[in-house]
């Protein structure tokens, strides 16, 4: 049974998880607002203090970071304006942006939402997974996502994973050379309560996923099969990303919904075996500032 460790509390829908080797832990509350860092002595700090709807993050290689929410958007770690990358387009009734990733060339591949998850009754309608490439210019290159969440790529670069939190399903696309992506197959799928939400891949391939209201995080293979499950201590678990030195530590991210108090969000750590891949750097270019 792995050890969980409890490394933070006290967060409302804490999501967008990722390890920066320079500075820790960074995730951000998606209800409350901010971007935070868990240092490696466990103390806390904010970075980026007012930013709310963060449900995705990578680094820079500008020494910031891409996140996402109302849109895509540069942050850097020494002060300075917020750049935006990507606006949600209103003809194809976007409203957003939830959870991100990039690729080795350091292009940024990111799902947009339609409807607004968190805080409303509101009918699902399908929504795109974009691009941002090196040149700052987008392109939408998959379609008929209800609400996105994790994304990753598999070690070759070739497979991307894209769960669908209201389809209960995590899809697979094949990749091209110039990272459009083929037709949408189902990788795994969850069964409810439990919905897939963010993911993590190793560097073997195998891919954990956070199970919302599921309370859980499931490794999968890389055929598909599942692995392993792991309870955790509260129901809406939200991400999970590899870090430490050896990128064999698992954290493990949740929201509040369905503990007591409201402010249960919580970061956790588990040790894995097989360490998982990095995340490269976003390279995309950034707007000049007038």
């Amino acid at each position: 049974m792995a050890e969980i460790e409890t490394l933070a509390s006290g967060y409302g829908l804490i999501e967008g998880p990722v390890w920066d080797a320079k500075r820790g832990l960074l995730f951000a509350d998606v209800v409350h607002g901010g971007v935070h860092c868990l240092k490696p002595d466990g103390h806390v700090e904010t970075v980026f203090p007012h930013r709310r709807g963060i449900g995705g993050m990578a680094p820079h290689e500008a020494d910031g970071l891409v996140v996402g929410g109302r849109n895509i958007a540069y942050k850097g770690f020494a002060g300075g304006p917020t750049l935006t990358l990507l606006e949600p387009d209103e003809r194809l009734g976007l409203l957003g942006f939830n959870d991100l990733t990039t690729d080795a060339k350091g292009r940024v591949y990111v799902g947009s939402l339609a409807f607004r998850p968190v805080g409303h009754e509101e009918e699902p309608k399908p929504a795109h997974l974009h691009v941002i490439d090196l040149d700052g210019a987008s392109r939408v290159v998959a379609g008929g996502i209800l609400l996105t969440n994790g994304l990753g790529f598999s070690p070759d670069g070739r497979t991307l994973y894209h769960a669908d939190s209201r389809t209960q399903a995590l899809w697979r696309y094949a990749v091209a050379d110039d990272g459009g992506v083929g037709p949408r197959q189902a990788f795994a799928r969850i069964e409810p309560p439990g919905i897939p939400d963010g993911i993590a891949v190793a560097e073997d391939g195998g891919v954990w996923i956070a199970i919302a209201y599921g309370g859980a995080v499931m490794r999968f293979a890389a055929d598909g099969s599942l692995e392993q499950s792991i309870e955790m201590p509260l129901p809406m678990v939200t991400s999970v990303c590899f870090g430490g030195e050896d990128l064999r530590d698992l954290y493990v991210v949740s929201g509040s919904r369905g503990a007591d108090p409201e402010r249960a969000g919580s970061v956790w750590r588990l040790h894995v075996d097989v360490p998982g891949l990095p995340i490269p750097p976003a390279r995309v270019k950034l707007p000049q500032v007038v």
